[in-house]
């Protein structure tokens, strides 16, 4: 804080004189000050720094200017905003008084007309900044200050601002718009269509517990808060404090309703009903006031009487009579059922995907009944994994015998069967109620990704070799279908369509972290084609639309015709927030779906000694970092940074930071030229139906990229010698596992193999002497670390024992490190033409550092006493279920309400 403080002063020592620090919240710190110009008190907000970092400063303060045409004697106005040393701020005046929180820790409940009167005033501010197209967002007793009696709302310059120029970005920084206590059901879910009826909601919260002293809702962590918001009624005022007035009880719990249709259509309407004692036909004002201005009240409304039904009846009889009709019958159509919300926990140990290590995939491992009524998942127990039947009506699950190693799993169109993949790869199928599994495939071999059991009878499913296969429920021989991705097809999810005409699937041709899409599959036309770019996961239900998620943990709608199996529309925008595959549908309209607080793993760069000792390298700098590379000086760092689409920035040693600017949806793995002046790395480059990894260059002080290295498979890593005569690199090749290739960069630079077999050999690493390549290799049956010679490699020794990987030479060439048994380890190696590597020596544990799949996570610095890691969250956050019950017509209105009609014919 003390570095925010001596920037901060610096930065505004002609303008502004720092005094003291007034407090700090979950988003900013305030500080008094003077204002030089003209001599008076302001309190200045600083945004914390990565808070700023993610939202920027262009656009931040472009969308806080909109703060200052807000004048209302109960609106707290903005003075001033800008940038200092990176650092986003906006002035206000220096309030003479306290918060709403302050005074409530001093003194609560209020007194009911001292509560009703802020409740008023507040309402008011609301209803104008509405009326101006703002909604505050955040709405709670911290940002309502109370000035000689008056209340003074507070704070909407950083709502507008963060809500229109952070967008979903908020989930990268770990913080989210709202507090849990007055945070609306759909604002807590990650709805994105947030209007003026959860600013309603949240004055609902507030004047609730300036009535009572309580919040409504209230517990141990945010979860549970969140949980009770979306499916708890709060208590009764009147039961906590019985002189609080009918129409003012009435009132403020229609505030609370948990649907926004059935809350105040706007903040004057709910002021009004706080007014107002009078009734109306069994109802209080404040209902009337409800129903006339647009909502319904959260209690059931009356039903209409029978005398009143009985005109429109004959009326009805007459007009068919009249039209010749032999027989007439009136009927009132089924109201569509409500939905329902319930937070939910379905893994009894919140273990992730067996896919996917360290990934918390849930699409693919939970399968939802046709009819909504029990969900069946994949959970590990002692180790083993095994599918697990919750019914509605169960407050346990229970395990489904014989399903030992069952992933993957996928209701029939009945219901009455669920398919999986056991650990063998095979595609088995068991009865729900219990009894045999039968093996569908018994000669064929799954990839235990994503299946989809269609409404004809028939199995999808991926083979090892990558290829979509179709296959009778029944058994018997399946048939490949006509991909044009060829052998590379790596396949995420399936959704099958009305009909069976065909399928949704999503997909890539090589690394999915970076690039999925949307296909369909047309069974008429033995073809596939592309729908839509850049999506993780697809679902269908009923007439549609098609669910998709992109990787900025949207879910959007899509109009899609079954029929004609093509989009009729653009995409919309349905939830923010949500785990890009964690998400389920039922054919019946139940949705599950996780929301992520933090669910991009924000990181941090950190100089780690050899003893373990670190230090942040950029406090200011935080995301999703991946694959860091230091350059020959050690001035600069090249990192990858995944935000949506992953991008290559260059830190230098002032400070600055540069992003490497492509066409491409990928750009990592960077790895510096010998001379430091060019960098090379790794691009996925859409083309066509397939997504195409290259090498390519760049200057190191930016331009244009330029082609590196083209070959007919994709590369997914690069080194380069020393003398920067040789480059290596690792392809994914179509036969065979990842192989590592070689090549000259001047003169005869045809491609050589180096390791080229059917094992996986990953993580290159050259030696500084330009004579041993380091890698990890799985030969053995485990991951060890290998170290041949370099560029014939006639000689080859094993250099781990007990596991390894993530291999990395000293600058020196005396020393090379790994990862094994979680710690980063050492082996000397002695100068001369032999290999003959020392016993390891640990160097530090690496736990709370980033660790690789694929490619070091880590290098090291040019003086071999320090390593730059990428930190770890220290607490993985588990993405909150929600489950959602009859959700397509709640979809479906709110389609309407954008102006997109019916998807099908």
């Amino acid at each position: 804080m003390s570095d925010i403080v001596a920037r901060l002063t610096q930065a505004l020592s002609d303008r502004y004189r720092i005094e003291q620090e007034l407090g700090a919240g979950g988003m900013a710190t305030v500080w008094r000050a003077i204002d030089l110009k003209h001599d008076r008190d302001v309190a200045i907000k600083v945004l914390h720094p990565d808070l700023g970092a993610a939202l920027g400063a262009e656009r931040f303060l472009t969308e806080i200017k909109t703060t200052a045409r807000l004048q209302h004697p109960h609106i707290l106005p903005l003075l001033d905003s800008g940038a200092a040393d990176g650092l986003l701020y906006y002035v206000m005046p220096m309030v003479q008084g306290e918060t709403l929180r302050a005074r409530l820790n001093r003194e609560r409940p209020l007194p009911i007309a001292e509560a009703l009167r802020i409740a008023r005033e507040v309402g008011s501010a609301l209803d104008y900044a509405h009326r101006q197209g703002i909604v505050h967002r955040d709405v709670k007793p911290e940002n309502i200050l109370l000035h000689d009696g008056q209340a003074l709302v507070a704070d909407f310059g950083i709502a507008l601002a963060v809500q229109t120029a952070g967008g979903q970005r908020m989930t990268q920084t770990g913080l989210s718009l709202g507090t849990p206590q007055y945070m609306s059901p759909e604002q807590a879910m990650g709805e994105r269509a947030i209007d003026a009826r959860s600013d309603v909601y949240a004055l609902g919260a507030v004047t609730y517990e300036m009535l009572t002293g309580e919040a409504p809702f209230s517990g141990s962590s945010v979860q549970a808060i969140v949980a009770k918001v979306m499916t708890e009624r709060p208590t009764s005022l009147h039961t906590l404090r019985d002189t609080v007035p009918p129409h003012v009880e009435q009132a403020v719990m229609a505030a609370l309703a948990k649907l926004p249709a059935d809350r105040f259509a706007s903040a004057q309407a709910f002021v009004q009903a706080l007014g107002e004692a009078t009734s109306l036909s069994g109802a209080t004002t404040a209902e009337t006031q409800i129903i006339n201005s647009g909502g319904y009240r959260s209690a059931t409304p009356p039903s209409v009487p029978k005398t009143r039904r009985a005109p429109l009846i004959a009326a009805v009889a007459l007009n068919a009579i009249l039209a010749g009709a032999l027989v007439a019958v009136w009927t009132t159509p089924a109201p569509e059922p409500e939905t329902t919300r319930q937070q939910v926990v379905f893994w009894s140990h919140q273990l992730p995907n067996p896919l996917e290590a360290g990934a918390r995939v849930v699409g693919t491992q939970v399968a939802i009944a046709p009819d909504g009524s029990s969900v069946v998942y994949s959970d590990s127990v002692d180790g083993e994994w095994l599918l697990f039947r919750k019914t509605r009506g169960e407050a346990m699950p229970q395990p489904l015998a014989g399903t030992e190693g069952a992933i993957s799993p996928t209701f029939s169109p009945d219901g009455q069967w669920v398919a999986y993949v056991t650990r063998d790869g095979r595609l088995r199928k068991l009865p729900v109620v219990g009894g045999t599994s039968v093996t569908v495939t018994p000669d064929t071999k799954t990839e235990a990704k994503s299946i989809g059991w269609l409404d004809d009878g028939t199995i999808l499913f991926t083979t090892i070799g990558r290829q979509i296969h179709r296959v009778p429920a029944t058994g018997g021989a399946s048939t490949r279908l006509n991909m044009p991705l060829a052998l590379r097809l790596n396949l995420v999810t399936i959704a099958g369509l009305p009909g069976s005409r065909g399928f949704l699937f999503t997909a890539c041709s090589g690394n999915c972290a970076f690039s999925t899409d949307l296909w369909v599959y047309d069974f008429a036309a033995d073809s596939a084609r592309l729908v839509q770019g850049q999506a993780a996961g697809v679902w269908f239900a009923g007439k549609g639309p098609a669910l998709f998620t992109n990787r900025e943990g949207g879910l959007l709608a899509l109009p899609f015709d079954p029929e004609t199996l093509t989009p009729t529309g653009e995409p919309v925008p349905i939830i923010d927030g949500v785990e890009p595959t964690t998400v389920a549908l039922s054919a019946s309209g139940t949705l599950l779906y996780g929301l992520d607080p933090a669910a991009r793993g924000e990181s941090e760069l950190f100089w780690v000694t050899r003893d373990g000792q670190a230090t942040s390298v950029d406090t200011t700098w935080r995301g999703r970092f991946e694959y860091p590379a230091i350059s020959p000086d050690g001035k600069s760092i090249a990192v990858s940074v995944r935000e949506g689409t992953t991008d290559l920035w260059i830190r230098r040693e002032d400070g600055s930071r540069q992003k490497i600017v492509t066409p491409s949806v990928a750009n990592w793995r960077p790895a510096w030229s010998p001379d430091g002046t060019t960098l090379g790395f790794l691009s996925v480059q859409q083309r066509g139906a397939d997504n195409t990894a290259v090498a390519l260059q760049v200057p190191a002080t930016g331009g244009m990229p330029s082609p590196l290295l083209s070959h007919g498979a994709p590369v997914w890593e690069v080194e380069f010698t020393r003398s920067g005569e040789w480059m290596a690199f690792r392809t994914d090749e179509v036969e065979g596992g990842p192989n590592i290739r070689v090549r000259r960069m001047t003169g005869d630079t045809v491609t050589l193999p180096f390791l080229v077999d059917t094992t996986s050999q990953v993580q290159i690493a050259l030696s500084p002497d330009d004579r041993w390549l380091a890698y990890t290799s799985s030969e053995t049956g485990r991951q060890e670390v290998w170290v041949s010679s370099f560029p014939d490699p006639k000689v080859r020794r094993l250099v781990s024992r007990d596991g390894g990987t993530e291999p990395r030479w000293s600058r020196s060439g005396r020393e090379l490190f790994y990862e094994a048994g979680g710690n980063l380890v050492a082996v000397r190696v002695p100068q001369g033409p032999s290999f003959d590597p020392s016993p390891p020596r640990v160097l530090f544990p690496l736990i709370g550092y980033r660790r690789a799949r694929n490619r070091q996570q880590y290098d090291v610095a040019p003086d071999d006493a320090r390593f730059l890691m990428i930190s770890e969250p220290k607490a993985p956050p588990v993405p909150t279920l929600i489950y959602a019950e009859h959700w397509l017509p709640e979809l479906q209105r709110r389609m309407r309400a954008q102006g997109i009609g019916p998807t099908t014919k």
